[in-house]
């Protein structure tokens, strides 16, 4: 007894479920993150709000039902418009996995041969279709010909395990037509058929349902940058609005100031008529004074002053709010690209013989010197440049470089198939994506044809992003979160390589390397 008590527990320990027919064999995501706040259960036809967070569809719109505005029942964000809610597909595939395994309110399976007094099963046998208590496992634990049934953990619906038309354990899946076969089946009806484990087609699906959800986090980060734009679009709309209307009242009082004095004027003009048969000169005298005063208080030029200085700080007030706007978009596009960023270091093969390059591979300055070194095909042996070890041909990729101190330099990304030989153009023609620097603040786009920049703050760091399949190579200040230069709508045949080019010591004044840097997530 104490030996079958002990096969029992390893039987408990080791043995897995066998997955029956849409079913996912993990042990599925804690339920929180598959419970609706309003109606604390599992999702049912989940659909997600612009700020992010889901809820059932029917539990949102009994929320929203009589209300003049909607807001997010969790967070409490109010949004203009009702959204137009789609379900969240990937979602309801995950909870209705969850809810089909049995996590969500699993019913007790009790023993088959108990007598009165059922206990509770231990485990299913797909051979016997039965399910057994502690006590009337040991036989299959013990006779030969029993050991080799498949078990598994209790199931009320078993059925739902076996082929109904040989009556036998589930354990394949047929990709062709999408469904669970048991060994049978492989030698009938499925026999050309593409058929694997149910483990293996598990694994797949549930790799499949976690790039859904990747791809659909990402869909609702896309949408929440749309928002942002909106809201600092509407933004500057309002100050736009406030301008003008501060302009209009403003010339209304120009108007009505010189309104008045048109009045005035004609009243000092009747008297002077009045005055223009007297001799009392002294009176014509003070007219005229005050005449000469009027003119002198009430002067074009300060009005206009005036209002050449609202305008100023108006301005200066709309661009400092686009400004952060767009620091904060940067910001989170910077955040988004860091997620796919990769380990770059040099390759010694492609470094010019003047270049000194660290023992890491993360560093490279110009060492004056021409080293003797093997002329390799891949060498670079008149322009000072160096390649990283590892090219891309597909996907995103990111990387950081230190570029703090230097006057000079070039980085960006090339072509496997690009010229090393002679003197070299940059371009994307020649197979270069690049910016520089050169005379301490000269900033270009090595484009066709080459694009002066006008940058506000010196970049310390840049960030290089390339999406492959988009055809786009991104550049940024990484410190400052602002955008340096993008090349879009390029289209990448081979290899694309990192590229870093330090420039010429220039007798000490560019000395210092550039830096391939680890990613600081704090910016």
């Amino acid at each position: 007894m104490a030996e079958s008590s002990l096969k029992i527990r390893e039987v408990r320990r080791k043995s897995t479920d066998i997955i029956p027919p849409n079913m996912s064999s993990s042990s599925g995501p804690p339920t929180e993150e598959l419970q609706c706040s309003v109606c604390l259960d599992v999702f049912t036809d989940p659909v997600t709000t612009p700020c992010g967070h889901n809820f059932c569809k029917t539990c949102l719109n009994t929320c929203w039902e009589n209300c003049q505005t909607c807001s997010c029942p969790y967070c409490k964000e109010t949004f203009k418009q009702r959204p137009d809610l789609k379900i969240n597909t990937a979602l309801r595939e995950i909870s209705d996995c969850y809810k089909i395994k049995g996590h969500h309110k699993k019913p007790e399976v009790l023993c088959d041969l108990c007598g009165d007094r059922k206990l509770t099963a231990l485990k299913s046998c797909l051979v016997c279709q039965s399910s057994y208590c502690e006590t009337h496992l040991e036989p299959h634990l013990k006779a030969a010909g029993l050991r080799k049934h498949k078990l598994m953990d209790p199931v009320s619906n078993l059925e739902d395990y076996i082929c109904q038309t040989h009556q036998r354990p589930l354990e394949l899946f047929c990709r062709d037509d999408q469904m669970c076969v048991c060994l049978q089946c492989v030698v009938t009806d499925h026999k050309t058929h593409r058929t694997v484990s149910l483990e293996e087609e598990s694994k797949e699906k549930i790799q499949l349902m976690e790039t859904q959800r990747h791809v659909q986090k990402m869909i609702q980060d896309r949408f929440k940058e749309i928002e942002d734009i909106k809201h600092s679009a509407e933004a500057r709309r309002r100050v736009y609005t406030e301008l003008l209307e501060l302009m209009e009242e403003q010339d209304s009082e120009q108007m009505s100031a010189l309104e008045q004095e048109i009045s005035e004027l004609k009243s000092r003009n009747t008297e002077l008529e009045q005055l223009s048969h007297t001799e009392d000169h002294l009176h014509l005298i003070q007219i005229h004074s005050s005449l000469s005063s009027f003119r002198n208080t009430r002067s074009r030029s300060e009005i206009s002053m005036k209002n050449q200085e609202t305008l100023k700080e108006a301005l200066i007030k709309l661009r400092d709010s686009i400004d952060a706007k767009l620091k904060q978009t940067v910001s989170a596009e910077m955040k988004w690209m860091q997620q796919h960023a990769v380990d770059v270091s040099l390759d010694p093969h492609t470094a010019h013989p003047k270049l000194v390059l660290s023992d890491d591979g993360k560093q490279v300055r110009d060492g004056d010197t021409r080293q003797k070194l093997p002329d390799h095909p891949e060498r670079f042996d008149t322009c000072i440049f160096v390649l990283g070890k590892e090219g891309f041909s597909s996907g995103r990729f990111y990387f950081e470089v230190q570029v703090k101190g230097k006057t000079d330099w070039t980085i960006g990304v090339a072509r496997e198939s690009i010229k090393r030989k002679g003197e070299l153009k940059l371009s994307p023609r020649t197979g270069f994506w690049t910016v520089r620097l050169i005379n301490r603040n000269e900033y270009h786009a090595c484009d066709d044809p080459p694009v002066s920049l006008s940058l506000r703050v010196t970049p310390q760091r840049v960030g290089v992003f390339v999406d492959y399949e988009e055809g786009l190579v991104c550049f940024y200040d990484v410190e400052s979160s602002s955008h340096i230069y993008s090349y879009t709508a390029q289209s990448f045949s081979d290899n694309l390589y990192p590229f870093f080019g330090p420039c010429s010591n220039a007798k000490g004044t560019n000395s210092t390397p550039l830096i391939i840097t680890p990613i600081d997530y704090s910016y």
